[in-house]
């Protein structure tokens, strides 16, 4: 439009990619400014930079090949109803946004706690999560285990290490990753607190980054009504949601977020489950149930579909077209020292 660059002026990411404020990304888009040789792709990564949204849009030559995801998905919602980006396969261009993110160069914490026999676990998710966990990146994995001896020699590529942390192995994971956290803090810019005892399948890359990111569980994202999500319905519990109230129902098994943040969030949980202790009473699904009360009022930025977190107790329907990492069937009472699952 003449005169639009009195108006703005966009950010230069490199020769054929530029970023622009999002108040101005519907006109540049519905008005066709934007002719060929030049395409417009609106698949996008929200992240929030301090007080300020920004939705990145890709402006590349039309002759230039990337995987072409920007017709998007009619089969899955691809946006929650407080406009945060809902990512699934075919929902977002993976070489651009990787090469948006290695650019920043942000370091990355991957937290698991592997006591007891879950060290058994260590081996296949280390492997697999150096063939398809964030690769290119800078990514640090925090150990927290009882048996050091068991943590295998895995062999890692170019800026990734292990760190392994000794704890005891009665102690609650919120008390391990509360008393390290101050440490971690300073080594890290993203966190990621992931079950051991699942494999990755397939690329999980930095579409997953966010100020917060949560993965919908795979039970109950799809044909269940609000009401019927495993929410905490005991008013007596700190992770009371009532009826009528919620968005979706979150997987604890994997979650994500800027450090501060995920600070904020483990500490929460921490001492939610410990004025319930007090009054004598357990959260239906422990730290899950604390999980979902406070991403209920405090929004994710962004939401994974259950494709970063599936099972291999179940077979996956249409709507998943990969699985990019998934929890392995084992025999919880031989595993756990109090058996359940």
């Amino acid at each position: 439009k003449p005169g639009m660059k009195r108006w703005y002026q966009p950010t230069r990411l490199r020769n054929n990619l530029t970023c622009f404020p999002a108040r101005i990304t519907s006109t540049l888009s519905c008005t066709g400014l934007m002719k060929p040789p030049l395409r417009i792709s609106p698949r996008y990564c929200v992240s929030c930079l301090g007080t300020t949204h920004f939705l990145e849009l890709m402006v590349r030559p039309a002759s230039l090949i990337f995987p072409r995801t920007f017709d998007g998905r009619t089969d899955v919602n691809s946006v929650t109803n407080w406009n945060a980006p809902l990512v699934w396969e075919g929902t977002f261009d993976p070489v651009v946004i990787d090469d948006i993110y290695r650019r920043m160069n942000p370091r990355v914490a991957v937290v698991v706690l592997a006591v007891g026999k879950y060290t058994r676990f260590l081996k296949g998710f280390l492997e697999s999560g150096e063939k398809y966990f964030l690769v290119g990146f800078r990514v640090t994995y925090y150990i927290f285990t009882d048996n050091e001896q068991d943590v295998p020699n895995v062999k890692l590529t170019k800026g990734r290490k292990i760190t392994v942390l000794p704890v005891p192995s009665a102690k609650r994971w919120q008390d391990v990753v509360l008393s390290k956290m101050k440490w971690i803090r300073n080594e890290t810019d993203y966190l990621f607190m992931m079950d051991i005892d699942s494999i990755f399948h397939n690329r999980f890359g930095a579409e997953s980054l966010s100020r917060m990111s949560a993965v919908l569980h795979r039970g109950y994202y799809k044909n269940t009504e609000r009401d019927k999500f495993p929410y905490e319905r005991r008013p007596q519990s700190k992770a009371y949601i009532p009826p009528g109230e919620g968005d979706y129902y979150y997987t604890a098994a994997v979650w994500g977020g800027y450090l501060e943040d995920m600070y904020r969030l483990v500490k929460y949980c921490y001492e939610q489950s410990e004025e319930d202790a007090k009054n004598n009473i357990e959260a239906a699904w422990q730290e899950e149930s604390h999980l979902n009360k406070y991403l209920l009022y405090n929004k994710p930025a962004k939401v994974l579909s259950p494709e970063y977190l599936w099972s291999d107790y179940d077979a996956p329907g249409s709507d998943i077209k990969l699985i990019r990492i998934s929890q392995l069937v084992k025999n919880y009472a031989e595993v756990r020292p109090n058996g359940g699952n």
